[in-house]
C-alpha cells in the first residue's frame, strides 16, 4: 500500500496489521497536524478503545515523556465537569477553593503534550460533549467564561471517537463533520495493534513530527481539483479541506514540501474513501515533483523496492474507471472473520441511509421537573468513585482483591483508591406508552393522523416510549399482549409496530395492564425525574380475550363480556398515580356495534377521547 512512510520497517508492511498501519499512520498525522485533531473511528471494537487511545498518547507524548491520562467523555459528561474544575489550595490564611480551567482546555497555551479526550460511544454522548466537541475542534480560539474563570486560547486538545456505522445517521452533520480524520475499522485485530505500542515500532518521521508538529508545506492547485475529484460535488466544505490537510500532512510525514495529486490520492485510501480514476494530466501544468531523497541509508533499499513497484505498475495499460481502493480483506477496510464484511467500508456512513434523525440533537430539550431529578439510571459503565454515592461494589471488591498481597494485611482491606462509581445513562425526563389494537384498524383507514400529534411531542421532547401491540398477526401468543422499550422514537422497531397486520385475538385487558404496568416501573424508578408521561391507546373497545386467559394460556369455553370488563379494571389501576405528570387519550376508531366502550375505557383511564379518521366521517355523516 502507497500510504507506508519512506522511514517504515517490516513490523507495519503487507498482510493483516495493514489496517493497523493506516490506523497509525491516521493518529500520526492528527498528532502532527492541530487541524486535524479530531479522530472518528467507525465499528471499533469497544475492548480496542484503551489500545488505541494508548497508542494517540504514545504519538503525542513520545517514548521519554509521562503519558498523561485521556479524559474519557461519555452520556453523563456536564458542562460543569468539562470547562471547569476547582480545587482546594492552602493560603496563608488559611484554605481557599480556586477554579481552575476543565480537562478539555486546562493544556490550552500551556507547555507539553497536548491533552487526549476519548470518547468511547459517540452515539451515547451527552448534549453537553456534542457541543463542546462542536465549539472546540477545528476551531481557531476558544473563549471560556464561566463563573470565576475566563480563558481565551486555541485549543489543543484531541479528540479519539468511536461510533457504530448505524448510529451516524442519528448524530449531527454538524457534529460528524469537526470530525477531520474518519476511519472505518471493523477488522482491526488486537495482535497486530498492539504491536504498534513496542518501542521503535512506530516510524521515526511520525514520531518527530508529531512531536513537534510538520513544515510548512505548499498545496497546488491540481492537489486540489483532485481532493474535490474524490469527494464529489455533493461533498460540503468542510469535507475539502479536512482531505486537503491529511493530503498536506501525508506530504509532509514523507518529507516532502509540496503537495501534489498522489498525496490527496494517499490520503483517501488512508482513510478508506474510494478513489474514482484521476483526471488526464495537463501538459501545460508540468510535471510533478519527483519524490525525495531517502533520509538514511537504511531506508535506501525500502525506497528502491517502492520506485521498482511504482516503475512496473506504470508499464501496465491504465484501467478507466478502476477504483483505487478497493473493499477486499486484505486491504483492511473492516471484514469480519471468514471475509466477509462487518460493515459499509466508508468513512461517511451517513450519507448511505435514510434514518430520521434527532430533533435539535445539540440543543437540551426544555426541562420541567416538580422536584429534584434521580440521579438513578441504567448502568453502562464503572469509574474512580468521587464521592460515596452509587458505589459499584462489584467493581471496588475485585479492585481491592488485586492489591491484598501487596497490602500484607490480615482482614480483606479496601482502601479509598480501590472505590469505583457507576456510570449512568441519563433517564428520561418524559415517556409515551403507546397501547396498539391492531384488530380497530382496518382499510378506511390509517391511525397515523390521529397519533401524529403524541408522536410529534415525543420526538421533539425526547421521551422514551413503550410500545405495546395488541392482537398483532404475528405475535408469538394470540392471547397475550407484546410490548418493548425503546430509548426514543428513532428506534428501528416502532415503524414496523405502526404497521403490523391484524390477528384473530384482542387481549385489550392484558394490554392495558402492561401499560398500567410500565407507567407504575417508570414512576417507581425515575421518581420526580419524570417530568411527563403520556398514554395513549388506540382501540374500539372490544376485547375478547380475559386477563386470566393471557395470564395462564387457557381460553375458557365461555368469554362473554369478560374481556371489556377486565381491560376497564386494568384501566381503573392508573386512577391511584400522579395525575398531574400523567395524562391519558384513547382514539376512538368509531367502530359499530358497541361504539361506546372508548369512552367507557377513557372514563376508567380519568382520560380523554380522541376522534379517529372513522369518528369524523361518522359525525359528519350524522350532521349531513
Amino acid at each position: 500500500m502507497t500510504t507506508a512512510s519512506p522511514h517504515g520497517d517490516d513490523a507495519l508492511s503487507g498482510g493483516p496489521p495493514d489496517l493497523a498501519r493506516r490506523l497509525a499512520h491516521a493518529l500520526a498525522c492528527a498528532a502532527a497536524e492541530p487541524a486535524l485533531g479530531g479522530v472518528l473511528l467507525f465499528d471499533l471494537d469497544p475492548r480496542l478503545v484503551r489500545t488505541v487511545a494508548d497508542l494517540f498518547t504514545l504519538l503525542l507524548t513520545g517514548e521519554a515523556q509521562e503519558a498523561a491520562a485521556p479524559f474519557t467523555l461519555g452520556s453523563e459528561s456536564r458542562d460543569e465537569d468539562l470547562w471547569t474544575r476547582t480545587r482546594l489550595i492552602r493560603e496563608a490564611d488559611g484554605l481557599a477553593l480556586r477554579t481552575e480551567p476543565g480537562p478539555l482546555v486546562h493544556g490550552d497555551d500551556r507547555p507539553g503534550p497536548p491533552p487526549l479526550a476519548v470518547v468511547p460511544d459517540l452515539g451515547r454522548l451527552s448534549v453537553a460533549g456534542m457541543r463542546a466537541a462542536v465549539q472546540l475542534l477545528g476551531a481557531d480560539v476558544a473563549v471560556v467564561e464561566r463563573t470565576g474563570l475566563r480563558l481565551a486560547a486555541r485549543p489543543r486538545t484531541r479528540w479519539l471517537a468511536a461510533c457504530r456505522s448505524q448510529d451516524a445517521a442519528r448524530l449531527s452533520p454538524h457534529l460528524l463533520d469537526r470530525f477531520a480524520l474518519r476511519l472505518p475499522v471493523a477488522g482491526l485485530r488486537p495482535p497486530p495493534l498492539e504491536t504498534l505500542l513496542r518501542p521503535g515500532a512506530l516510524p521515526a518521521a511520525w514520531r518527530a513530527a508529531a512531536l513537534h508538529g510538520v513544515p510548512a508545506t505548499r498545496v497546488t492547485d491540481g492537489t486540489l481539483t483532485r481532493v474535490s475529484d474524490l469527494l464529489g460535488p455533493d461533498a460540503g466544505a468542510r469535507r475539502h479541506l479536512a482531505l486537503a490537510r491529511l493530503a498536506r500532512t501525508v506530504a509532509a510525514l514523507e518529507g516532502e514540501r509540496t503537495a501534489v495529486p498522489r498525496h490527496a490520492d494517499t490520503a483517501a485510501r488512508l482513510i478508506g474513501l474510494a478513489a474514482p480514476a484521476p483526471r488526464p494530466a495537463d501538459p501545460a501544468s508540468g510535471p510533478e515533483p519527483p519524490p525525495p531523497a531517502p533520509a538514511d541509508a537504511a531506508s535506501g533499499a525500502a525506497d528502491r523496492r517502492r520506485t521498482d513497484t511504482r516503475r512496473d505498475r506504470s508499464r501496465r495499460p491504465a484501467r478507466t474507471g478502476e477504483p483505487l481502493f478497493e473493499t477486499e480483506p486484505a486491504e483492511g477496510l473492516g471484514p469480519a472473520s471468514g471475509g466477509a464484511p462487518n460493515g459499509p467500508a466508508t468513512p461517511f456512513p451517513e450519507d448511505d441511509t435514510d434514518a430520521v434523525r434527532d430533533f435539535a440533537p445539540l440543543r437540551s430539550p426544555w426541562q420541567r421537573r416538580t422536584g429534584a431529578s434521580s440521579p438513578r439510571g441504567p448502568v453502562i459503565g464503572t469509574r474512580r468513585a468521587r464521592d460515596l454515592r452509587d458505589i459499584a461494589h462489584v467493581r471496588t471488591v475485585r479492585e481491592a482483591a488485586l492489591h491484598q498481597r501487596v497490602r500484607r494485611t490480615e482482614r480483606f482491606t479496601v482502601a479509598p483508591v480501590d472505590l469505583h462509581g457507576n456510570i449512568r445513562a441519563g433517564t428520561p425526563e418524559r415517556l409515551l406508552v403507546l397501547v396498539l389494537d391492531h384488530t380497530c384498524r382496518g382499510g378506511d383507514w390509517d391511525w397515523q393522523e390521529s397519533l401524529s400529534p403524541f408522536l410529534g411531542w415525543a420526538y421533539t421532547e425526547r421521551a422514551a416510549a413503550h410500545v405495546v401491540e395488541v392482537g398483532g398477526a404475528h405475535a408469538a401468543d394470540e392471547l397475550r399482549a407484546e410490548s418493548f422499550t425503546a430509548r426514543s422514537l428513532l428506534d428501528p422497531r416502532l415503524m414496523p409496530a405502526l404497521y403490523r397486520p391484524a390477528g384473530r385475538a384482542t387481549p385489550l385487558a392484558h394490554g392495558v395492564d402492561l401499560a398500567v404496568q410500565a407507567l407504575r416501573r417508570a414512576f417507581r424508578q425515575h421518581g420526580a425525574g419524570l417530568a411527563e408521561a403520556w398514554l395513549v391507546v388506540v382501540t374500539d373497545g372490544r376485547g375478547n380475550v380475559p386477563l386470566r386467559a393471557s395470564r395462564t394460556g387457557r381460553l375458557p369455553a365461555q368469554v362473554g363480556v369478560s374481556g371489556v370488563e377486565d381491560a376497564l379494571a386494568a384501566a381503573a389501576g392508573l386512577a391511584a398515580m400522579d395525575r398531574t405528570r400523567l395524562h391519558a387519550a384513547v382514539v376512538d376508531a368509531a367502530r359499530e356495534p358497541y361504539g361506546d366502550l372508548p369512552f367507557a375505557l377513557a372514563d376508567a383511564l380519568g382520560g380523554r377521547v380522541v376522534p379517529g379518521r372513522a369518528a369524523r366521517r361518522t359525525a359528519e355523516g350524522e350532521g349531513r
